[in-house]
């Protein structure tokens, strides 16, 4: 069983109630909903959240009856971890163990259904305890990534023995795109983080892991769905 997941909070402060919000002609939710709800490797698909007209729109698309989700899980600093985990165990009350919890976030709609069989693939290949969505980070904290000093004069975040005089040199780091996860349900129940088990990437091409969190973004996001579109 491969539970599908969807967590989309009321509230948002940087684009309001972006979460339902039109883009390309259809709700932002329902870029990653319709993924979940027509992939074939998908058994069954949740929707966690505290928005009474979010979630009737989900059940009525076909998604578990799991009702919303506690006030406690529905602040602006309630984490990811918990909203699964009770996503996890109301969803397991109604369709029995699951093997896999396969998490998309909602606010990145430019992944392909190809990511989401890959990173299943994946998890069933390595058995990690997190398939984790990434890319290739921009910007290097061993290279050109700085922060100040006491005084306000800048260094090198990580700096090495002799320097890193050109990006080739740097080591490989990566950004935590938030998109697709994952997670082992045993690993789930049992830990109170992301970063406790062995958590692996899921590399993507940073063109699909752009994250709407400002009205820049939903901009950026919609002509890139807009190009796609126009091939």
């Amino acid at each position: 069983m491969i539970l599908g997941h969807i967590g989309a909070r009321k509230g948002s402060k940087g684009v309001p109630r972006k979460n339902f919000r039109l883009i390309q002609g259809k709700p932002l939710i329902d870029w990653s909903l319709d993924q979940l709800l027509e992939h074939p490797l998908v058994d069954a698909v949740v929707v966690s959240t505290d928005d009474g007209e979010i979630y009737d729109h989900a059940v009525a698309k076909a998604c578990l009856k799991i009702g919303l989700r506690p006030a406690h899980l529905a602040t602006d600093t309630a984490g990811k971890w918990g909203v699964w985990q009770h996503a996890l165990e109301a969803s397991e009350a109604l369709v029995g163990p699951v093997e896999a919890f396969l998490d998309l976030d909602c606010t990145s709609p430019l992944r392909l259904p190809s990511d989401i069989t890959a990173a299943l693939e994946l998890f069933r290949a390595e058995r990690p305890d997190m398939v984790m969505s990434c890319c290739e980070a921009r910007k290097n904290p061993y290279f050109n990534l700085v922060e100040p000093d006491a005084t306000g004069a800048l260094h090198v975040s990580k700096p090495l023995p002799g320097g890193v005089v050109a990006r080739q040199q740097a080591p490989v780091v990566y950004e935590h795109a938030a998109s697709t996860y994952v997670v082992d349900p045993a690993y789930l129940k049992r830990s109170k983080g992301l970063w406790e088990g062995r958590v692996i990437p899921y590399l993507m091409p940073p063109e699909r892991c752009v994250d709407i969190d400002t009205p820049f973004d939903f901009r950026l996001v919609e002509f890139l769905m807009q190009e796609a579109r126009n091939g």
